[in-house]
């Protein structure tokens, strides 16, 4: 081997050398950051998916990656610790639709999760309309079974499209200071897309996060279901 071939060698082991250390760093800062995720993916495989979903989307952190939901410019308490955010495709006319949702007095009849209803206001729901409803509320480690009162009191209202309404619950060792609930109803092809948001405030239950979400998010996707129920069941009675 020549001088020349030696040289020649020796630049391109080192030329080598060169990229293997600058792919190194590169290398490791991609399975850094393939972590979170993988342990993201982890974490949820071992939850029940609809438990994993609903926290994963309650929280303000995650909270940011969708667009929050507004009635006339108004949307959820915006400081709000707890939040839930879903929807569900109806197989039914807006028109049904929007006629089973505000139709309070009737929540009963196809809500598993509602009491009792009464409205305190005649007619349509308006702005300053007002309507006292009651569900369970099971015992947990920290508070015991009950029964909440929930005082409900429209805010905004574009009748066909949105709806808006806030007010506290109350039970026997349990309060919400303020649940702000908002509804978005958009006709697709074929039917319509309900979209909810819910937030909730008060020390009680921001002491406990954790426990307080396991009952929103699943609640909201209960009564969405119920909703899709009789709207569509009513579709096919006529």
């Amino acid at each position: 081997m020549t001088a020349a071939d030696i040289a020649a060698t020796t630049t391109a082991d080192t030329t080598a050398d060169t990229a293997r250390t600058r792919r190194r760093p590169t290398r490791l800062r991609t399975a850094l950051l393939a972590l979170p995720l993988a342990a993201t993916a982890l974490l949820g495989g071992l939850a029940a998916p609809a438990q994993a979903a609903s926290t994963q989307t309650a929280t303000a952190q995650t909270a940011t990656t969708q667009r929050p939901l507004t009635c006339q410019g108004q949307g959820i308490d915006p400081t709000a610790q707890l939040h839930y955010q879903t929807q569900i495709f109806i197989k039914a006319p807006l028109s049904t639709v929007w006629r089973v949702h505000t139709d309070v007095a009737a929540w009963p009849q196809w809500q598993r999760a509602v009491s009792s209803m009464k409205p305190l206001t005649p007619g349509a729901l308006h702005p300053g309309s007002q309507f006292r409803w009651t569900t369970p509320a099971p015992a947990t480690a920290s508070t015991p079974a009950t029964t909440l009162v929930i005082t409900s009191t429209v805010q905004n209202v574009r009748p066909g499209q949105c709806i808006r309404w806030m007010g506290p619950a109350i039970g026997d060792g349990l309060r919400i200071d303020r649940g702000t609930h908002v509804w978005n109803f958009i006709k697709v092809p074929g039917g319509v897309i309900v979209r909810t948001e819910e937030s909730w405030t008060g020390a009680q239950i921001e002491a406990d996060p954790a426990t307080a979400i396991r009952y929103l998010a699943p609640g909201l996707d209960e009564w969405l279901a119920d909703l899709k129920a009789r709207a569509e069941a009513q579709t096919c009675q006529h």
